[in-house]
C-alpha cells in the first residue's frame, strides 16, 4: 500500500520549468494540456503529453499524483522515451507513437502537432500520425466566399490538416486553431456548430478529428462572481406617483409598500399603494408588457401596417407583372435547407442509382489485376492488393483464376466479388448468427488495422457491382448509420451466446428473487460494463438491460466502429450511405433477394424470333444464375440490361449460338444470349448446360 503522500503542489505559471516527456517549457493548456509540477518529486509534465505517451495508462484515481498517473509509472515511461528518437526533432524522449502498429513514426507530443499528428482525446486516447489520419471528405460543394465561422476570416474550401468543417450542416468551415480555441472556452456542455447548433455529431467528429473538448463548464461559467448581477432582483417603483415617503427604491417586508414586480418582464416595480394593489394581491403587469400583450402598443400598430404594405405591394408585383420583371434579390440559401433539400432529394435515389453515380469514379482504361488460387483464397488475395502500396481504389479489377482457362473478366469479377462478402461475413471482425452479425471486439484485429480493410473492401464490392452485403444486424447499422434514429439495442442482436442467455435471464425474471440471482451469475459481465448496482425494484431491470446491451454493442466498440467508418468511406459510399440510410438500409442488412424464375420479367427483356410466337417459358433459374455469373441481383444492378433471344433451327443438336445472323455483331454484349426453343430444348438444356456459351462485347 503506497504511503500517504503530503500535499502535492502543482505550479502553472513558471516559464523555466521543463517537461520531463517533452523536453518543452511551454505553457499553454489550450495545445500541451495543463504543465504540472509534482515539487516533493521533482517532477514537471505536461497533461496532454501524459495522454498521449503510448506506454503508460492511468492505473490511480482521478485525484491521485497526476490525475490517476502514478509517479512511478510516469518515471518508467520517461525511461522508455529516452531511448526512442523523434522523427521531427531528432532528439530522444519520443514517448508518442502511431497507434497502427505496422507504423513506426515517434515523436514528442508538441512535434506531432507540428507533424500534423492527430491526437484523439477519447477512448484509449490514439494517436495517428499524416499517413495514417482520419479525413473528411466533402459531398457538395460550397459556396463562395467562404469564412471561418470562429474568426470570420476568410477560408479556402479544400479540407486538410488545418481546416475542418461541421459533419451536420457542411456550411461552416473552420480554423483547427479557431475551433479548438473555441472548444477550449465553450467546453463539452456549450461547443456545438456555431452555423446549425448540432451538438452530438459535431461534437464526435472534432473528437475524431483530434480536437480537445474539456469535460468542465465553460470558460464563462468558472469566472468568479460572473453572475452577480442575476442575484440582485429590481428594487424600483415605476409608478407614475410614488406615495412612499422613504423614495422609489424603498420596499418593505409585507404590506402597502412592498414593492411587487412585473410578473411578465420583472423589470419594473410597483408599490402595492402606489397601483392600487390590495395587500393579497401579487400578480401585477407593468403599462409596458400589457400593451404588447393586448397589441395596443404603438409599435405593433407599426409592424402591422407595415406588413400590409408589404401583402399588397408583393400582391401588385405578383399578379399584375410578367414573372421575368421581378427579379429576385441576390440571397444566401441557408445551409440547413440545403440540407433538408439534399434529405428530400435522396428519398428518391434508389441504392443502385446512388451506386451508379459512385461508379463513374472507375477508370475502364487503367486495371488492378488480382490473382485467385481457388474460392477459398478469395480474401487472402483482396487483402494482399488493398495492402499493395500503388494500390487504387478507381482502377477496374481484373480477376483471374488460377483453375479456370476459360477466363471472362465479369464473370470472374461478379465471382469473386460474390466469394469475397460471403468470407467476408465469416472473419474474425464478425460475430452473431448469420445474416445478423455484430462488430466483435478482437485486439488482434484493431492492431492489424482489420477493420478499416473490412470495411474497405465492402465499399470496394458494392461500387464495383458485387452483391448486397446482407449480413448485417439492425443495430450495426444503427451504429454506424443512426438509422432509424429511434432504434434501441435488443437482446436478438446479442445472438446465442453464453453472455445473451445470462443477460436474457435477467431480462426474464419475474420476481427480486429471480432477479438478484441472474444479476449475481452476470456478476462479471455488469461489472466490466459499469452496470453493476443496486437494484431496488423489480421495474429497474428494464433500465439495467439497456444499458448492458449499449455498452456491449455500441461504447466498447467506438475504435472498431471508428475504424470500419474509415474503411467505408472508400470512394465515397459512407457519406452517400449517411445521405440515403432508408435506401441502403436493405442493402446492408438483407434479406438478400435471390434470382429466381420469377424475376425474369423484371430482369430482362425477351426478345422472340419472327417465325415464332410466345410459348409457354421455361424454368430458368438455373440458366439465369448461370448466365448471369450470381445467384442474386447486384446491389448496383445489371448493366447493361440483360436480353434473351429465342430462335429456331432445324438441327434439335443446335441449342445456343453465340451470334445471330440477323442481329448486328455490334449489338452483342454480356447478359445477352440466344437459345433454340426447339420442341427438343428441355432435354438439349439439361444435358449440354455446361456447353452454353455466353455472348461477349465485342
Amino acid at each position: 500500500m503506497k504511503e500517504e503522500t503530503t500535499e502535492i503542489k502543482q505550479i502553472h505559471d513558471d516559464k523555466d520549468l521543463i517537461c520531463s516527456l517533452c523536453k518543452r517549457c511551454d505553457d499553454n493548456p489550450e495545445k500541451y494540456g495543463e504543465k504540472i509540477t509534482l515539487q516533493q518529486h521533482n517532477l514537471t509534465v505536461h497533461y496532454f503529453c501524459l495522454l498521449m505517451s503510448s506506454g503508460i495508462c492511468q492505473r490511480g484515481e482521478e485525484d491521485e499524483d497526476v490525475h490517476g498517473f502514478l509517479v512511478d509509472d510516469i518515471k518508467k515511461e520517461i525511461r522508455r522515451s529516452s531511448r526512442l528518437r523523434c522523427m521531427k526533432c531528432k532528439k530522444v524522449g519520443a514517448s508518442v507513437g502511431c497507434s497502427i502498429k505496422s507504423c513506426r513514426q515517434m515523436v514528442h507530443m508538441p512535434c506531432g502537432l507540428e507533424q500534423d499528428f492527430i491526437f484523439q482525446f477519447t477512448d484509449l486516447f490514439p494517436s495517428f500520425c499524416k499517413k495514417h489520419a482520419p479525413s473528411q471528405t466533402c459531398v457538395s460543394s460550397p459556396s463562395l466566399p467562404l469564412s471561418c465561422s470562429v474568426c470570420l476570416e476568410p477560408i479556402e474550401p479544400i479540407l486538410s490538416y488545418n481546416v475542418l468543417k461541421c459533419p451536420a450542416c457542411h456550411g461552416s468551415w473552420f480554423h483547427r486553431n479557431c475551433v479548438q480555441h473555441y472548444a477550449h472556452s465553450a467546453a463539452m456542455f456549450f461547443f456545438k456548430c456555431t452555423l446549425c447548433n448540432n451538438k452530438d455529431q459535431f461534437q464526435q467528429e472534432m473528437l475524431r478529428m483530434g480536437i480537445y473538448i474539456p469535460e468542465r463548464d465553460a470558460a464563462w461559467e468558472l469566472e468568479e462572481n460572473a453572475y452577480e448581477d442575476l442575484l440582485q432582483v429590481y428594487q424600483h417603483c415605476d409608478a407614475v406617483k410614488c406615495h412612499s415617503h422613504k423614495g422609489r427604491k424603498y420596499s418593505s417586508q409585507s404590506g402597502y409598500f412592498e414593492i411587487v414586480r412585473c410578473k411578465l418582464c420583472g423589470s419594473r416595480g410597483t408599490h402595492r399603494k402606489c397601483s392600487n394593489l390590495k395587500l393579497y394581491e401579487s400578480d401585477w403587469i407593468c403599462g409596458d408588457c400589457k400593451a404588447a400583450v393586448e397589441g395596443k402598443s404603438e409599435l405593433s400598430e407599426l409592424l402591422c401596417l407595415f406588413c400590409k404594405i408589404i401583402q399588397r405591394i408583393t400582391y401588385i408585383l405578383f399578379f399584375f407583372l410578367p414573372p421575368e420583371s421581378v427579379p429576385l434579390p441576390n440571397h444566401v440559401e441557408s445551409p440547413l435547407a440545403i440540407r433538408q433539400q439534399r434529405k428530400r432529394q435522396c428519398v428518391a435515389a434508389t441504392s443502385p442509382e446512388v451506386l451508379m453515380d459512385l461508379a463513374h469514379q472507375i477508370s475502364q482504361q487503367q486495371s488492378t489485376e488480382v490473382l485467385v488460387e481457388d474460392d477459398d483464397g478469395v480474401l487472402e488475395a483482396a487483402l494482399w492488393v488493398l495492402r499493395q502500396s500503388d494500390f487504387n481504389p478507381c482502377c477496374t479489377l481484373s480477376v483471374k483464376f488460377s483453375q479456370d482457362k476459360h477466363s471472362n473478366n465479369i464473370r470472374s469479377q461478379r465471382r469473386f466479388l460474390r466469394r469475397l462478402v460471403s468470407k467476408l461475413q465469416m472473419s474474425e471482425i464478425f460475430e452473431g448468427p448469420d445474416g445478423s452479425k455484430n462488430l466483435a471486439l478482437n485486439s488482434k484485429a484493431l492492431r492489424d488495422d482489420l477493420y478499416f480493410e473490412v470495411g474497405s473492401l465492402l465499399a470496394l464490392s458494392l461500387v464495383h457491382g458485387g452483391p448486397p452485403v446482407g449480413f448485417f444486424s439492425p443495430a450495426l447499422y444503427h451504429s454506424l448509420f443512426n438509422y432509424p434514429t429511434n432504434y434501441r439495442p435488443t437482446l436478438q442482436d446479442l445472438g446465442d451466446t453464453a453472455f445473451a442467455h445470462k443477460i436474457r435471464q435477467i431480462a426474464e425474471a419475474k420476481s427480486m428473487k429471480e432477479l438478484r440471482m441472474a444479476m449475481q451469475s452476470a456478476s462479471q459481465y455488469l461489472e466490466a460494463a459499469g452496470c453493476w448496482r443496486k437494484i431496488r425494484e423489480l421495474s429497474e431491470k428494464d433500465m439495467l438491460v439497456e444499458d448492458v446491451l449499449n455498452f456491449y454493442l455500441i461504447i466498447r466498440l467506438q475504435l472498431p466502429l471508428q475504424r470500419f467508418r474509415e474503411g467505408l468511406r472508400t470512394l465515397g459510399l459512407f457519406e452517400q450511405v449517411q445521405m440515403c440510410t432508408e435506401a441502403f438500409h436493405s442493402v446492408f442488412c438483407g434479406p438478400v433477394e435471390r434470382l429466381t424464375a420469377e424475376s425474369v420479367m423484371e430482369l430482362f427483356t425477351v426478345r422472340f424470333s419472327e417465325e415464332k410466337e410466345q410459348q409457354e417459358k421455361e424454368n430458368t433459374t438455373d440458366l439465369l444464375t448461370f448466365i448471369t455469373a450470381t445467384d442474386s441481383a447486384p446491389s448496383i444492378g445489371f448493366h447493361p440490361t440483360p436480353s434473351i433471344s429465342f430462335f429456331s433451327s432445324p438441327d434439335p443438336s443446335c441449342l445456343f449460338i453465340s451470334k445471330l445472323e440477323s442481329l448486328n455483331r455490334k449489338e452483342r454484349h454480356f447478359n445477352s444470349f440466344a437459345l433454340n426453343h426447339s420442341a427438343l430444348y428441355g432435354l438439349q438444356l439439361q444435358s449440354n448446360m455446361c456447353s452454353i456459351h455466353v455472348g461477349t462485347q465485342s
